[in-house]
């Protein structure tokens, strides 16, 4: 047998394991015709940040894994699985070559043919990647060529977003990349975000400049409603980070959805109601209890926006 059909035939095996497993403990209505899963609830698309597998191996096929057992058919997909799988080249950033090296990597048949057979695993699955993480995208010590290979990846993955945190100096350096590719840089907030915060001029260096809103850090760090936030920058919004913390002056600290104070219900029947099409993703960071995991809580979370959407 070939390595390529060998290649499919593992991931044709994952594939139906993964759905057989999962189908077994999730409830049907989370699975379109096929068996495939289907997280859009009512007009709303569920998906994940894959951090909330934190302490699970990380490989991609691991990952497509832990998405058909929760039922989710989008992903914002971060850098470690990413990476490993499309075999990143490891250019020394202190390489007087570097920059040309890493635009060589762009245009590399091999790596963007290992990306569009990512994109083909995940989707034949049933699971669209939205978002792909690249923590270092725009920083001062990464080149544009590096920069550039980001932006040729997440378009071969199927990408339409780009995610890292907020720092104007690199919207300012990553806009003019951003509209060339029509790829958005999505800004994610911790606890530093305010009411004003996208009011300055930090979205003004491109179109494609956009916002990745952590509704839990949001009321983590303030007293004010997050729901006027999403209303006010729905234009702008790529998606949603949904986690449940306790409020600023109740301490911030993050809890099992429903127990905290983030207005997660009402956040995803806003974006029902408004008929926003941007996705709404499960970022869990809560205390596991003993004798779970985190892919057994992504399956609570889950629970949980359906059930606020019902």
């Amino acid at each position: 047998m070939s390595k390529q059909r060998m290649t499919v035939s593992r991931r044709g095996f994952l594939g139906a394991t993964a759905a057989t497993a999962a189908s077994a403990i999730i409830p049907a209505r989370l699975f379109a015709q096929g068996g495939k899963p289907n997280s859009n609830f009512d007009g709303v698309q569920i998906g994940v940040i894959t951090y909330s597998y934190h302490g699970k191996p990380q490989s991609a096929e691991q990952v497509l894994g832990y998405l058909v057992e929760n039922g989710l058919s989008s992903v914002e997909l971060m850098n470690n699985a990413i990476n490993s799988y499309i075999k990143r080249p490891g250019i020394d950033k202190d390489d007087p070559a570097a920059n040309d090296k890493w635009l060589a990597a762009a245009e590399d048949k091999e790596i963007m043919a290992r990306c569009a057979d990512l994109r083909k695993m995940y989707a034949d699955a049933g699971v669209t990647i939205h978002t792909a993480k690249f923590d270092d995208i725009g920083n001062g010590n990464v080149s544009d060529g590096q920069n550039e290979f980001y932006f040729c990846v997440a378009k071969a993955i199927g990408a339409k977003s780009i995610t890292r945190e907020i720092d104007e100096n690199v919207a300012k350096r990553l806009g003019p990349m951003a509209d060339k590719h029509k790829i958005c840089v999505a800004f994610h907030n911790h606890t530093q975000i305010n009411a004003k915060t996208y009011d300055g001029p930090i979205l003004s260096h491109g179109e494609y400049l956009a916002i990745n809103l952590d509704i839990g850090h949001y009321v983590a760090a303030n007293d004010d409603s997050v729901l006027e936030l999403i209303e006010k920058f729905n234009k702008r919004i790529s998606s949603l980070h949904l986690k449940d913390r306790k409020s600023k002056s109740n301490g911030g600290a993050n809890m099992p959805f429903g127990e905290g104070d983030t207005p997660i219900a009402q956040a995803l029947q806003l974006v029902r109601k408004n008929k926003y099409t941007f996705p709404s993703d499960i970022e869990q960071e809560y205390k596991v209890p003993d004798g779970s995991d985190t892919v057994k809580e992504v399956t609570k979370c889950v629970a949980f926006c359906r059930k606020a959407l019902a």
